[in-house]
């Protein structure tokens, strides 16, 4: 995750939808929260991807909202693994908007997130490489 603002997402493709009314505060903003929950969500896809295994969220790291979400923006995920340990993974997601009358993307935040992979008892078990 770096400071400086990207011109295009970084990693895949893991979660989209729609901002919705029922998401946002009484100015027409999307809530922070249901932001890093569709976050959480796109991240986990990932996570379990790699894992082969169900995932628990064990840490979010370095969140930052950079601009607002507007009610009927496209919110894209996007998540990119940046290191796996022995029962855990660290994945960088970031959120990118689209309103929609028009074509650009603008990122809104970023963040690391950490992932254990569970068993199905929910105790950590390594990794599958």
């Amino acid at each position: 995750m770096s400071d400086s603002t990207p011109t295009a997402p970084q990693g895949e493709i893991v979660m989209r939808t729609l901002a919705m009314p029922g998401d946002a505060n009484a100015n027409g903003d999307i809530f922070g929260g249901w932001l890093m929950s569709q976050m959480d969500l796109g991240g986990a896809v990932l996570a379990r991807h790699t894992a082969r295994s169900r995932v628990t969220t064990v840490a979010i790291d370095g969140m930052s909202f950079l601009n607002p979400v507007a009610v009927g923006d496209t919110v894209t995920c996007y998540a990119q693994l940046l290191k796996i340990g022995r029962t855990s993974m660290r994945i960088c997601v970031e959120a990118w908007v689209q309103h929609y009358t028009n074509d650009n993307h603008v990122r809104v935040t970023s963040g690391i997130f950490t992932y254990v992979a569970i068993d199905d008892a929910g105790r950590p078990h390594p990794v599958k490489r």
